[in-house]
């Protein structure tokens, strides 16, 4: 890995996240928050009254007004710390990427094919659709597609891996990333992007925190924190009056003060979450670029976290994609040694993984080899999508492998019968998940090899835990039925699309919208692009065509189809530690209730003292124990909302009733430990 990983806080991250704390001080900045624009607001109040009780004018002891001051101010700059920290890291992972940048020279090509005429320019002017070609060891300049030639490509710059990949014409591994280099042979790029608007510039701008826009569960919960805290700014304001008129009516106590007011509303308000949720949000995107995955927005993290139906390929994702030759079957009357005689002759010249593998396989099985092609006169017929064949011609005599129908209909045609077996053999094999292919030797059909397209390590379980979380997985294949339906049963996914094309992933999506369902797919090719862009959650393969990279809201730079799972798990995480969070905040108001009230009013109505449960030393030393832990309780978990709650793959129900459990009991129990605690090291000091 090339690029920079930060730990949790870094230490390189504190101090300048220390300075923006106070630069955030700004009241414009302060604002965006409404919550913590009341503690804001509360803390210039009451540096106010401090200032007023230094000349002897204050409603109450200058110490006790500026103990609250101080720990409000506390609360301010902590929230504005934990904020500041979330987008240092995300800031510090963008300068990362820039770095990435150097000045690149470009070969602009006066007509887009390869050994045409070129002009040396700097990248940076080149523009959309410009042509260039790109030599072994040089700077691809710009994001583009490749329309010739094919090279292996360094990508790890972007993505942060090693690993070579192929970059070819004409396939949906044709696309390029501007900063990348070529490592062998050479390519020639149609640029697809102007300056300033390129995939790494995008990537940089959009891993800034700071520039990230609310999703909608964040402003819902924002509209829900802003109604509490006008609840109980309305209820806090009617304490003075009728602790007036108590005074008054009772002739005992004192009225309450501004200062005692102002605590107990920021005690009161939700400042736990207020404080920590842009930091959750921001946080939340730095853990999908920790995976290697770029989100265009928070709403795209945040869908991951809802989403029911998972949509996944099944070549390259459920698969390893590369069928390999399992078995050579042959037809009564035939030798499997023969059967992979001719299979091998035929396989000689196919250079895909699957020829490749037959031509092993033989030598495995029969140690047939050494091959002296030319004595034997062979003329290799290469595969084509018309035929659906390929295979070898030997002093005239053809020998062909291919698709069942159409190696049955060229035996058919050069005057031989078919076996009567031989339909049998095809449906068996693919019964169980395999690719059949029909051998066959001049006019005999010698019998069937077996293609298995292998089922990824440990998929099962995988897709076992999605199903635990509520998660339905469904597969789409352009496969035949009998050949998805076995896939599927081995790989466990819960439904399966058989020989799907754009049109029916486009139609299936949107079936399961319609049902209400939030639906997430992965794709690569230009032909996954519709279906891409219905999607609520859509990860595109980096190494896939622009058009797929263009309709995701995600990419994924590792190209790892399966990274989808991880990128649901990274949603529901952040999703739980808001919900975590939330419940903590609201939970934990019970303690401060039991804390502030009887401080309050104990004056005016003794009998208020047996709502001390506590047992706290003194009203004014209850009421800063609560200040001073609302103000600490923010600072031990700014670590966990940078992390996030631990993620189980449980059904909502059980991780909701476990939030509950630990994050609303343990918000009612640990304010009453901790205020207590606080409380009897103030007495003992005697600070108050």
């Amino acid at each position: 890995m090339s690029r920079q990983r930060l730990s949790l806080i870094d230490s390189s991250l504190v101090g300048p996240a220390v300075v923006e704390s106070f630069r955030k001080l700004d009241p414009r900045v302060q604002f965006r928050n409404p919550v913590m624009f009341v503690v804001y607001v509360g803390s210039l109040l009451t540096t106010g009254l401090w200032l007023q009780a230094l000349r002897g004018h204050g409603e109450a002891p200058s110490g006790f007004i500026l103990a609250v001051t101080v720990w409000l101010w506390f609360t301010v700059l902590f929230a504005n710390f934990a904020e500041a920290l979330a987008e240092g890291r995300s800031k510090a992972q963008a300068a990362s990427l820039r770095g990435t940048r150097s000045a690149v020279k470009a070969k602009r090509l006066s007509e887009p094919r390869y050994g045409a005429p070129w002009t040396l320019v700097d990248g940076e002017t080149l523009r959309k659709d410009d042509v260039v070609v790109v030599l072994a060891h040089e700077l691809i300049p710009c994001d583009g597609e490749v329309i010739e030639g094919a090279a292996t490509v360094d990508e790890s710059a972007i993505t942060g891996e090693s690993a070579p990949v192929i970059r070819e014409s004409g396939g949906d591994f044709s696309s390029v990333t501007g900063g990348t280099t070529v490592l062998s042979d050479w390519i020639v790029v149609r640029c697809t992007t102007n300056p300033g608007d390129s995939f790494l510039d995008r990537m940089i701008a959009l891993v800034e925190g700071a520039k990230r826009r609310k999703t909608p569960n964040e402003i819902a919960l924002t509209i829900l924190l802003i109604a509490l805290t006008v609840i109980l700014l309305m209820a806090t304001v009617t304490l003075l009056p009728y602790s007036i008129y108590s005074v008054k009516a009772t002739g005992a106590g004192h009225p309450v003060s501004i200062t005692v007011l102002v605590a107990l509303l920021v005690c009161l308000i939700p400042t736990t979450i207020g404080a920590l949720l842009s930091a959750i949000g921001v946080a939340g995107m730095s853990r999908m670029l920790g995976a290697n995955v770029v989100a265009t927005s928070g709403r795209a993290v945040e869908a991951a976290g809802d989403i029911d139906v998972l949509l996944l390929d099944k070549t390259g994702t459920i698969t390893l994609g590369n069928r390999q030759a399992s078995a050579f079957v042959p037809v009564a009357g035939v030798s499997e040694r023969e059967l992979a005689n001719a299979a091998q002759l035929a396989s000689l010249a196919d250079e895909t993984p699957e020829g490749r593998s037959i031509v092993v396989l033989a030598k495995q099985r029969f140690n047939l080899r050494e091959r002296d092609l030319e004595s034997l006169h062979a003329s290799f017929v290469p595969f084509s999508a018309q035929t659906r064949m390929s295979g070898v011609d030997i002093a005239g005599r053809p020998i062909r492998k291919g698709a069942a129908d159409e190696v049955s209909r060229h035996v058919r045609e050069r005057g031989g019968e078919l076996p009567a077996g031989l339909k049998d053999l095809v449906d068996a094999v693919a019964r169980r998940g395999s690719t059949p292919l029909v051998v066959a030797d001049d006019r005999r059909v010698l019998g069937v090899v077996e293609l298995k397209d292998v089922v990824k390590d440990g998929i099962k379980e995988r897709f076992a835990q999605l199903r635990r979380m509520g998660i339905q997985t469904v597969m789409i294949t352009g496969d035949n039925r009998l050949t998805a339906a076995a896939i599927a049963a081995e790989a466990g996914v819960d439904e399966y699309q058989a020989e799907a094309t754009p049109e029916t992933k486009l139609a299936l999506i949107r079936k399961y919208q319609s049902d209400g369902r939030l639906v997430a797919m992965t794709g690569d090719g230009t032909n996954d692009a519709p279906a891409l862009a219905q999607a609520d959650v859509a990860v595109a393969m980096n190494s896939g065509t622009q058009a797929a990279r263009e309709a995701g809201n995600m990419v994924d730079l590792d190209s790892n189809p399966t990274k989808l799972i991880e990128v649901v798990e990274i949603g529901k995480q952040m999703l739980m530690t808001r919900g975590a969070l939330t419940t903590f905040s609201i939970a934990n108001d019970l303690a401060k209730y039991f804390a502030i009230i009887p401080a309050i009013f104990i004056g005016t109505y003794p009998q208020l003292g047996a709502l001390n449960v506590m047992r706290l030393g003194t009203p004014d030393s209850a009421i800063i124990s609560a200040v001073i832990f609302n103000a600490l309780i923010i600072v031990f978990l700014i670590p966990l909302a940078l992390k996030g709650v631990k993620f189980r793959p449980l059904p909502a129900a059980t991780l909701l009733r476990n939030n509950l459990l630990l994050y609303g009991l343990g918000g009612i129990a640990l304010p009453f430990v901790g205020i207590k605690a606080i409380d009897l090291v103030l007495n003992a000091l005697h600070l108050l």
